[in-house]
């Protein structure tokens, strides 16, 4: 279509000529209804940009409360506010060094592998500069919200027992090494989008990224004093519950908005999004219930994270059959995980990330290769990526975008952490660590003594 020709030039005049008055009345209508327009050059569209406003509030709301209740609860009573300390304190610090330059290398031009300075302190984008049909200012609030959330995620792997300095500048230089690159390859232009990769909203980005980093946090810090005895039990299953409920909640933002628009792809990914996390929940609750003879709070809204974390990646792509699938398996194989990584590897990843997040955001990645198939009958997706024409090609795409993952963010985790040990130390000592770090590094307690 020629520059600035609009469809409704190239149908209005058949529709007129054919004396059809109520039809062209009808597509003028449409076609000029606010917020809307045919022509190639791109206009703000009003539903998009208020879905995604609120998608936004909804994924800083996983974080700031949800996530920090939820981490809070499942730590000591003398551990709880530097818990909740870290998420917020990560929250901040995350949105200025976001604007300053991990926008840009994330989502600026660059090449295949990162981004350039272009947008550095969003240089050149003002309120009328659109990403797509709604505003980029919206559009970079939108993706820092998940820059946020990522490296908050990863406190669970080293929760009680790191310095609050060392938790800043590990978080910090994890962001600039291991997200944003990550970030540039699958949504910002690079080389796993370029092949394909299907990550809808974070399989990978976000949560095989965390698990694994918070799987070698665990291994270079090593365990808690008391692990493994009852004295590590959570303190406050009530806190932990009701942020395990903002997360659900949240989750439809993290998925739903990651659509980019208000559209029956976003009601999808939202209605798979909440059938995996109340699959994953009931599926986890019955196998606890069968393995130890009672059902707990822990296991229902553990089951629940696995089966969002699971989802997220295919959840652009997958149909409600697909995702009842994925989220029984999530329940399962992320239980199994989590006894394992406890049990018999006795690491001590405090909060369960790598074995819900992690094998969470792995098995969605690979799965999201066959539940977007269109040939599974009731199971069946919306398809695979441009140019992929097998299940087994969408697959090894997959596998190459789990396999690169991992490995980058392992390595680049631990040659992280041995340089902010090398600079600040990355563990308290002994003593403090059984004193709680909420009197040691912040003066403060999250209860007050009676009497």
């Amino acid at each position: 279509m020629p520059k600035g020709k609009t469809r409704f030039d190239e149908l209005g005049g058949s529709v007129i000529g054919n004396k059809n008055r109520r039809l062209s009345g009808l597509l003028a209508a449409v076609l000029f209804m606010p917020g809307l327009c045919l022509a190639d050059d791109a206009v703000l569209n009003g539903a998009n940009t208020g879905w995604i406003m609120a998608a936004t509030a909804l994924v800083l709301f996983m974080t700031l409360p949800g996530l920090a209740m939820f981490y809070g609860g499942l730590v000591r009573t003398k551990n709880v506010l530097s818990v909740l300390m870290q998420c917020f304190a990560i929250a901040a610090m995350v949105s200025i060094l976001w604007l300053i330059a991990g926008y840009s290398l994330a989502f600026g031009e660059g090449n295949a592998w990162v981004g350039d300075f272009s947008k550095v302190l969003m240089a050149g984008i003002g309120r009328e500069t659109l990403s797509g049909d709604i505003p980029e200012s919206l559009f970079m609030l939108f993706q820092m919200t998940f820059a946020i959330i990522t490296p908050a995620l990863i406190v669970g792997g080293f929760a009680e027992r790191m310095r609050f300095s060392s938790m800043l500048l590990f978080s910090a230089i994890w962001l600039f090494v291991v997200y944003v690159p990550i970030t540039h390859w699958v949504w910002g232009g690079g080389w796993l989008g370029s092949m394909g990769l299907y990550d809808f909203a974070g399989g990978t980005v976000v949560h095989i990224t965390a698990g694994v980093a918070a799987l070698v946090a665990a291994m270079v810090m090593g365990p808690r004093h008391g692990f493994g005895t009852a004295s590590m039990m959570p303190h406050n299953m009530t806190m932990t519950i009701a942020g395990a409920g903002m997360l659900w909640v949240g989750w439809f933002g993290f998925n739903g908005g990651s659509a980019l628009a208000s559209d029956g792809n976003a009601a999808m990914a939202m209605l798979v999004t909440h059938i995996s996390a109340a699959t994953g929940a009931m599926t986890w609750l019955v196998r606890e219930w069968i393995k130890f003879g009672k059902p707990s709070a822990l296991g229902a809204v553990t089951g629940m994270v696995a089966g969002l974390g699971t989802i997220t990646p295919a959840s652009g792509f997958v149909g409600p059959a697909g995702a009842l699938v994925i989220g029984l398996l999530a329940g399962a194989i992320c239980f199994s995980a989590t006894n394992y990584l406890k049990q018999v590897l006795k690491i001590d990843d405090s909060l369960d990330v790598f074995p819900v997040h992690g094998i969470g955001g792995i098995l969605g990645t690979l799965l999201a290769g066959v539940f977007s198939s269109t040939s599974l009958g009731v199971f069946s997706g919306y398809g695979f990526a441009d140019g992929i024409q097998t299940m087994g090609g969408q697959f090894s795409v997959q596998l190459i975008g789990v396999v690169t993952t991992v490995v980058f963010t392992g390595i680049a985790t631990f040659a992280i952490l041995k340089l902010v040990d090398a600079l600040l130390g990355l563990r308290v000592d002994k003593d403090q660590e059984i004193e709680g770090l909420d009197i040691v590094l912040h003066e403060e307690r999250g209860y007050n003594e009676i009497g």
